[in-house]
């Protein structure tokens, strides 16, 4: 039996008749209507408006397939049962039309097959036990049904006018993204070797380098785009409430960005990621708004390392030794510039010494005056810049957040795997860094996570707990064990001790920090050795100095040339911390303390103390608090710089320590978003002089314009009391958060049920980074939820809130699907969500919560759908981004208003 041929059979004036039953007629003013009607609104055997019973719908059915069955001879091949069957599975199949989710024109849009398929499948039970024959039955009626059911919806008076404005807007939108598009296209010209530059460009970067995988038989790189992890961005709103964003987001929505970052925190890998997902021709569809633009990777350790001044656009890849710089067509780099296309991406501002970073950011000023409309994204060391350093030339200042518990989860497993070791290693390693402290405080960045991982392969799970004792353990692993392990050694090649090899690779280090460099020309690098080879007989006699440099380049596992012509160090940790130990051994102490108020000589003078005796760590940090010759600011950081030596002053003169200890107190409570970085910096050893809250003085009323000048001064001095003491708690507690040991917990706790927003939002924001029961029922439970959203980022977090009832607040930041939210979430106690992720094209799971208020959408896609919002009677506001293309809102109740605008917790 031929499906086809009972359609043929089935004549339009029977069906089409019946299938008119199915659906409530147009009331009068139907015609001017212009919103798309969900289907299930139209249906007349449901609802309040209910004009079909079921049992009338089973007469619909029965005659339809009667009539099917009769005029194809299929009467006389089913039994009787089989025709019931059918008839049974056609009524279930038409009810599903109650079900679905989609309008009218959607329904035209997919089709009368893939519509007949879809309803379907919602009853496939309806089938089973029926044989081949009434189950192409009940399939061809319901093809024959959904066709008409179509052409009935095309009928309506209110489905033309519909599709007219819906094909308009998409053409206005369609035209739009045409434009978007044209704009960033390379003139005919460019385009072959724009072409060529990307490939260049995935190769160049396309790798990322993991501590340690190369020494437990994995690779020694992995692919970026299979190991890139995702970390947090976090900076302040417009009305100065912390938001916490994607990292590989911080520049959808904004063109200008510096973003800071403390050693190993992942801010080159960043910009790597960037790089290549902007020559890829097909991005993830969060990363669309890089389409077309050309990323510009400018390190300022390389264009710096000659002397020469900073380069212009014609010269940017020339002056990080592209291969491919000659080949640019005459005027290429110009032309993308001022078409807006450009991606520059300046890294590190730290590695430049302290006095040509006013020369780099006049090169940068000039940049931005001449080439407005690029996007562009400076990185840093958070201590290199100051406050707002850049903000006279309209950059927002994000910091990347450590990583938290799921992050460094998803490294360590993620490393394991690709070493081969199998994923119980994996999970023994994370019990162990969340049973010890020291362990779990240092495993906050990729850096430190590679280090612990191949550690804890190497030594069979036995790990070092300090962060001296750990960079031991891996230049040791890196310097001897790596080429004994392997059998490198053979007779007659260079053979030299660790400690040699330590000796010689320090004094490069040293003198790369005494000249303010992160990297060092290769002839300079081969000279210092033959300065240093007189003096170690055992190792001068076995090659010169060219061949102990490549011996050192080859075997230490340390040194790498990013060109032809310049070395510098795997990361600037392992560089500053062979610096710090040259000069302990040099006593060069006077040195390091006249040094202290700079940046780039804090990690060295941290690490110096970690391998000073207890004398050489008195006379470093007196040296350091009892300095007087510098300004107030720098008198501050070396202050706060001696407190966060402790951490590392195993042994110390009681004394010495209390005097630390009494200057840093001196600058606690912290009074800016700088002095908290400066605070937390400092470590757990901070959270003993961190004050609690102080109460809130009295809030005034707002000034009235019948107030008298006396009454509006005394106002103003209630105001400016109240905000002294709610910014010493927000301060204070950003100071503590980073810290994100079990200690900080504790110190947090004090501020829970704190008046201030910002305060409470800052709280709520840092669950992720701390254990989630203990930090849930110390902090999150107490938590006051006036106004405030509760962050979740996985399940546990959701679960926890539920057993703390549910929030009015959330902000979903994690993965989620929507049926995991609806089956966690306390449905009664939601009023306000705000969605950062994606759950699916339709939103129709937000129809489970019915108290629901306000709907705030910041997923970064560049086109957001309503069409599919359920009918909520709660629903007052959507918010959604400034830039977003926003289809379906004429679907949405005449109550609920849509605002575009930079997303703030309001």
């Amino acid at each position: 039996m031929e499906p086809t041929v009972i359609g043929a059979r089935l004549a339009s004036g029977v069906v089409g008749p019946l299938v008119k039953k199915l659906f409530l007629p147009d009331g009068p003013g139907a015609g001017l209507v212009d919103k798309p009607v969900r289907v299930t609104r139209l249906i007349s055997f449901r609802g309040e408006q209910r004009t079909l019973s079921d049992k009338e719908l089973r007469k619909i059915a029965d005659e339809l397939v009667r009539r099917a069955a009769h005029s194809t001879g299929a009467e006389e091949l089913l039994p009787s049962f089989e025709k019931r069957g059918v008839i049974n599975a056609v009524t279930d199949s038409l009810r599903s039309l109650g079900t679905i989710d989609m309008d009218d024109v959607q329904a035209v849009r997919l089709g009368h097959l893939e519509l007949s398929q879809h309803l379907r499948a919602q009853s496939r039970a309806a089938t089973i036990g029926l044989s081949s024959d009434a189950i192409a039955l009940h399939a061809a009626v319901m093809d024959t049904a959904c066709l008409h059911i179509l052409n009935f919806f095309t009928q309506r008076s209110t489905f033309v006018a519909r599709t007219l404005l819906e094909q308009s807007r998409s053409i206005e939108e369609l035209a739009r993204r045409i434009d978007v598009l044209l704009a960033r296209a390379p003139s005919p010209a460019d385009g072959p070797f724009e072409e060529r530059y990307a490939r260049y460009i995935e190769s160049k970067h396309g790798k990322l380098s993991i501590f340690g995988l190369d020494l437990s038989g994995g690779p020694a790189s992995w692919r970026l785009d299979v190991a890139y992890l995702n970390l947090d961005a976090a900076g302040d709103s417009p009305n100065s409430v912390p938001a916490t964003i994607s990292a590989d987001h911080v520049l959808a929505g904004r063109n200008r960005v510096l973003l800071r970052g403390v050693a190993g925190s992942g801010k080159t890998t960043l910009v790597q990621w960037l790089a290549i997902s902007t020559a890829k021709k097909s991005l993830d569809k969060d990363l669309l708004y890089l389409y077309g633009l050309v990323p510009f990777v400018l390190p300022l350790r390389t264009l710096t390392r000659s002397g020469a001044p900073l380069p212009a656009p014609d010269a940017f890849l020339s002056s990080v030794a592209c291969p491919i710089a000659g080949f640019q067509p005459h005027g290429w780099i110009d032309r993308v510039l001022r078409a807006g296309r450009g991606l520059i991406l300046v890294d590190g501002i730290d590695e430049i010494p302290e006095d040509d970073r006013n020369d780099a950011r006049r090169w940068l000023h000039e940049l931005l005056s001449a080439y407005p409309d690029n996007r562009w994204l400076v990185t840093s060391r958070p201590s290199a810049v100051r406050e707002r350093w850049l903000t006279d030339d309209e950059f927002a200042e994000l910091d990347l957040a450590p990583m938290h518990r799921d992050n460094v989860t998803e490294f360590v497993k993620r490393w394991h795997e690709a070493a081969g070791i199998s994923d119980q290693y994996a999970t023994a390693l994370l019990r162990t860094v969340r049973a010890k402290q020291d362990l779990s405080r240092l495993a906050t960045n990729p850096l430190m996570c590679g280090l612990i991982c191949a550690l804890n392969q190497d030594r069979r799970g036995y790990l070092p707990e300090g962060r001296k004792e750990i960079y031991d353990a891996a230049l040791s692993m890196l310097l001897f064990r790596r080429d004994r392990e392997r059998g490198v050694h053979k007779t007659g090649a260079i053979r030299i001790s660790e400690a040699q090899h330590i000796q010689l690779i320090q004094k490069l280090a040293y003198w790369m920090i005494r000249n303010g460099r992160s990297e060092m020309n290769r002839t300079d690098a081969v000279e210092l050795l033959g300065q240093a080879l007189p003096a170690m007989p055992q190792v001068s006699r076995q090659g010169s100095a060219e061949e102990i440099y490549q011996y050192l380049l080859v075997r230490s596992g340390l040194l790498r040339e990013p060109s032809a012509e310049s070395m510098d160090f795997i990361h600037r940790t392992f560089q500053d911390y062979l610096g710090a130990k040259a000069a302990v051994e040099g006593l060069d102490f006077d040195f390091l303390i006249a040094n202290g108020h700079l940046d780039q000589w804090e990690d060295v003078i941290r690490m110096a103390v970690a391998h000073a005796r207890p004398g050489e760590r008195t006379r470093l940090l007196t040296g350091l608090v009892r300095r007087t010759d510098t300004t107030e600011q720098g008198l501050n950081r070396l202050h706060l710089l001696a407190a966060a030596c402790l951490e590392h002053a195993t042994e110390l003169d009681p004394e010495v320590r209390a005097e630390v200890q009494h200057r840093a107190a001196a600058l606690i409570p912290p009074r800016s978003a700088e002095q908290a970085r400066a605070l937390s910096s400092v470590g757990p050893v901070v959270l003993d002089l961190l004050p609690g809250p102080r109460v809130l003085p009295p809030r005034p009323m707002p000034v009235e314009s019948v107030d008298t000048e006396a009454e509006r001064a005394r106002k103003r001095k209630m105001e400016s009391a109240y905000r002294a003491v709610a910014d010493e708690a927000y301060f204070t507690v950003l100071s503590a958060t980073p810290i994100a040991t079990d200690g900080a917990v504790g110190v947090l706790a004090q501020y829970r049920e704190h008046a201030d927003l910002r305060v409470r939002t800052e709280l709520a924001q840092a669950w992720s980074r701390y254990d989630t029961e203990l930090y849930g029922q110390e902090v999150i439970a107490h938590l006051p939820s006036k106004d405030l959203y509760f962050p979740v980022t996985n399940l546990r977090e959701l679960r926890a809130l539920r057993e703390f009832g549910g929030r009015s607040h959330i902000r979903v930041a994690g993965e989620f699907t929507a049926p995991e939210f609806v089956n966690t979430c306390v449905s009664r106690a939601l009023t306000h969500l705000w969605v950062e992720t994606d759950m699916g094209r339709s939103w129709q799971w937000l129809g489970a919560f019915h108290r629901l208020h306000e709907l705030t959408v910041e997923t970064l896609h560049s086109h957001i759908d309503f069409s599919t919002v359920p009918q909520l009677r709660s629903l007052r506001t959507i918010r959604v981004p400034e830039g977003a293309a926003v289809t379906g809102a004429e679907t949405l109740p005449p109550s609920v208003t849509v605002v575009r605008g930079r997303l703030g917790v309001v």
